[in-house]
């Protein structure tokens, strides 16, 4: 029998398929919401100390118990709000999680381009948008991504001209801006002296 870490063997570990799993059901969900939706945030919260909660509503405890799968590295997403589409990295990078909070997630569509209709396009930023848009070769796609506080990531990437659940890519670096935009809300914040420390502590957030 082999003694490696899941790390070594190059297997995913119990956490990150956890992660892949949540991430996906969060996609599935907006694609049954359909397209042209706002941003949205979830907050990933380990499902156990969910059910570990006294105060937790028997139907909602009800639909948990059918979605877990008893381990302890099961994900449970928890709707934030709708996110403003502008400067949506810069909002990210201000937020701050309770220490129940253990992972983030987001949904959000872009509109996409080859790297040459990039190069092409104005420096303006409204004129860019507008060049950008109204390209033949632009593509609509929705982005599912999700962090956890040790560093893991899943993004999950479904293209409106491919709208089909098997259609759906995903990977661990797929939208490097967005994924670290979503780490940064994990990152230490500093007191008024300077000093670093982890983000306040307090109840998961709530639906």
């Amino acid at each position: 029998m082999s003694d490696e870490t899941p790390q070594q063997s190059g297997l995913p570990t119990a956490t990150q398929v956890a992660l892949a799993n949540v991430v996906h059901d969060i996609e599935l969900a907006a694609a049954r919401a359909g397209w042209d939706h706002a941003a949205s945030l979830y907050a990933l919260v380990a499902t156990q100390d969910l059910l570990d909660q006294d105060d937790l509503p028997a139907d909602i405890a009800g639909q948990l118990r059918q979605g877990w799968d008893g381990t302890p590295e099961h994900l449970s997403a928890i709707i934030q709000e709708d996110l403003p589409e502008d400067d949506l990295e810069e909002l990210l990078g201000h937020l701050a999680w309770p220490d129940s909070v253990v992972g983030a997630a987001l949904t959000v569509e872009r509109i996409i381009v080859p790297p040459e209709v990039e190069e092409q396009a104005p420096e303006d930023p409204e004129e860019a948008v507008e060049f950008v848009s109204s390209h033949p070769s632009r593509q609509d796609v929705r982005l599912a991504a999700g962090v956890l506080r040790g560093g893991e990531t899943w993004t999950a990437v479904r293209a409106r001209a491919f709208d089909q659940d098997d259609k759906v890519g995903s990977g661990s670096n797929l939208v490097p801006a967005l994924v670290d935009a979503l780490r940064a809300s994990f990152a230490p914040v500093e007191d008024e002296e300077g000093t670093p420390h982890g983000a306040p502590t307090g109840d998961a957030p709530q639906e």
